[in-house]
């Protein structure tokens, strides 16, 4: 079992170190035909979208892992999960409207592109693919889920260069993105028709429920934690703009982007842990603990590796404009790998049905590193930011650790 996680964990990070490899090289185009100040202007908006999506999507991956295991409700399990999505599409859309069209300067994405934010967010919310996700991992058919996944970069990369050459500017990128959601996506569904016939009319928001009645406590627990992991990281870079302005934030990307990493690995070995310990609670912690030592080891090499080689990552990707980067980066590996560490943890918590209680886990952290954000920045600027991040992500790793220790002891006793 733990054999077929760490070989799941393997698929994933194959398409992610693809992503990873790709990653720097659109990066490089973006940084160096945008520049510091309209590539900081360009991650403002991506960033808008990824936090809209942030708010209003569910996990509903997670559902259909959790109700799939049952032959009888997977079909009900899917159709709940397809109707959440749809749920989604409508209210993100409403909300990325009346947020663009009625934010003031507050808002620090510039009035030019706002409709070009707008479009942009409606077509990242026809491409969220939770549902396909969690039915490729229901039937374990990851390396599927990591040739869906590898399509974003290899389309990013692929036309990232004609556009700086051709056509630099930033609505130009913001339709190569565009372009890169909507490819994967179609991957993705793809890929789970051949899994699994798609029911579509069996959409339906209500007769899940009726038979689980504890679906929306789950659904509302994990979809929580997850917006609140999602919109923490979007919400600090659009405090970052607001504060500091587009080149603090091209900074902080370039940092964020090469030091993300080790949170893709993170991401990967809690989606990989989750459906093993759902089919095997009782073994449960055994595997948490061995999954988590791969990755306190990882998470360590991380570091060590943006400490000896981010500056010369930096220099060779975005150019020296974005050199104070460095110690911004050091600062995220390090949350990245304390994350890492705690994926396995929190796998263990969501998978014992405690969803509510990771989600205060994350909230109390995440309330307490925007409320410094402020005086860090204004102290130590982008590197300020990346520290609130590694508070936040040491205080819930800790926490935790405690809960887990505490059900452990409670399955323990006779």
């Amino acid at each position: 079992m733990i054999q077929r996680a760490l070989k799941n964990t393997g698929w994933m990070m194959s398409a992610r170190g693809i992503n990873a490899v790709l990653s720097l090289v659109y990066l490089a185009a973006a940084t160096r035909a945008l520049g510091l100040e309209g590539f900081g202007q360009f991650v403002l908006i991506f960033t808008f979208a990824q936090l809209i999506v942030g708010f209003t999507s569910f996990q509903t991956w997670q559902a259909i892992i959790r109700w799939g295991q049952v032959g009888g409700l997977r079909g009900r399990a899917v159709g709940f999960a397809l109707a959440l999505d749809a749920v989604t599409i409508v209210v993100g859309t409403l909300a990325a409207g009346l947020i663009l069209g009625l934010a003031g300067d507050w808002l620090p994405i510039a009035q030019e592109y706002r409709m070009a934010t707008f479009l942009f967010t409606v077509v990242y919310l026809f491409s969220i693919r939770s549902t396909p996700t969690g039915i490729l991992r229901l039937h374990d058919r990851y390396a599927r889920a990591a040739v869906a996944d590898a399509t974003t970069s290899i389309v990013r990369a692929a036309g990232a260069f004609s556009v700086a050459l051709w056509a630099p500017t930033i609505p130009a990128f913001l339709a190569l993105w565009a372009v890169a959601e909507l490819a994967t996506a179609a991957m993705y569904w793809r890929m789970a028709a051949r899994t699994q016939p798609i029911a579509w009319r069996a959409i339906n928001i209500i007769k899940l429920p009726r038979e689980e009645d504890k679906a929306w406590n789950f659904v509302a627990g994990t979809s929580l934690t997850a917006m609140l992991s999602i919109v923490s990281r979007q919400l600090i870079v659009l405090l970052i703009g607001a504060f500091g302005g587009a080149a603090l934030v091209g900074i902080y990307r370039v940092a964020m982007q090469i030091g993300e990493g080790v949170l893709k690995l993170a991401e990967a070995l809690l989606r990989a842990t989750y459906p093993e310990l759902v089919r095997e609670p009782e073994k449960a912690t055994q595997i948490a603990r061995k999954m988590t030592r791969v990755a306190l080891v990882t998470g360590l090499a991380a570091i060590l590796l943006s400490l000896f080689a981010g500056e010369w990552l930096i220099l060779a990707i975005a150019g020296s404009a974005f050199t104070l980067a460095y110690w911004p980066l050091i600062v995220l590996s390090a949350a990245a790998a304390t994350e890492l560490a705690g994926a396995s943890l929190e796998a263990l918590i969501v998978a014992r049905g405690q969803a509510i209680t990771n989600f205060f886990l994350r909230l109390v952290p995440t309330i307490i590193a925007v409320a410094a954000l402020p005086w860090l920045m204004d102290v130590l600027g982008a590197t300020g930011a990346a520290l609130a991040v590694l508070a936040a992500s040491i205080m819930t790793v800790c926490g935790f650790a405690v809960v887990a220790a505490r059900g452990h002891s409670q399955v323990s006793k006779p």
